[in-house]
């Protein structure tokens, strides 16, 4: 699908405020992609010390929310946008916050393994665990792809793929609460897996939230709580060529 093309401007510096702001949020994916990154590297075992990195880059994430939010809010006030200009800036008021959520979540895990939950993992929790956190990861890779090049068919992925998150969910909650049935003393470490758990799949949901603006941004289309069907079948219909033309 082809890029989204920004309309140029009467002001250059109106284009040089829009994808600065675009590049802002860019730059705030690249260190919420890293603290996903080194959440999976915990859960692992590969490098349990990087819990702290992950804690500490929290701080810069919500730094830049406030700054690129305040941004947007001058570029309303001063530029008055309108059409796709807008939606661009009320797509980046959305996706930043989704971002902040998202450094939240990881920072939520390595808080659950800065209690010492790594070493109570047996390995089949843990390879469920990873794999789980690998295909939210790849959400949020493919998810800041399609922002910055406001690729629909990238996004309709990432929104497909929630999918495959939910049903690694569903199984390993499954498979926690079946060890606690079978042995109760471990129930107050595998609460905080659970919690861990429930981190990695909001994550998910995080990243189709993103996806869904992205469609927004480039369709002008509000996608939020369709079913993924109706979803494809719009998008669908919308870019379906004009037969009279």
């Amino acid at each position: 699908m082809d890029k989204l093309h920004i309309d140029e401007h009467i002001s250059r510096q109106f284009n040089e405020e829009l994808e600065e702001v675009r590049s802002q949020v860019l730059h705030m994916g690249g260190i919420v992609e890293e603290q996903l990154s080194n959440v999976l590297k915990v859960l692992s075992g590969e490098n349990v010390d990087l819990y702290r990195a992950v804690i500490d880059a929290d701080a810069q994430v919500n730094t830049l929310e406030v700054d690129i939010d305040e941004e947007c809010t001058r570029i309303v006030v001063r530029r008055q946008p309108a059409a796709t200009d807008l939606r661009l800036v009320m797509a980046v008021s959305k996706t930043i916050n989704e971002l902040e959520r998202i450094g939240d979540e990881a920072k939520r895990v390595a808080k659950m393994f800065r209690k010492g939950l790594g070493g109570m993992l047996n390995e089949d929790i843990r390879a469920e665990l990873l794999l789980m956190g690998e295909l939210v990861r790849e959400m949020l890779r493919k998810v800041l792809d399609a922002f910055a090049r406001t690729d629909v068919d990238t996004a309709v992925d990432v929104v497909k793929a929630d999918k495959k998150v939910d049903k690694k969910y569903k199984k390993l909650i499954k498979k926690l609460i079946k060890l606690m049935s079978s042995d109760p003393e471990v129930i107050p470490v595998v609460i905080n897996v659970l919690w861990a758990v429930r981190a990695l799949e909001r994550l998910g949901d995080r990243c189709q939230n993103i996806a869904e603006h992205v469609i927004y941004l480039v369709l002008g289309m509000d996608v939020r709580h369709i079913k993924l069907d109706d979803v494809l079948a719009e998008i669908d219909a919308q870019l379906e060529p004009d037969d009279e033309e």
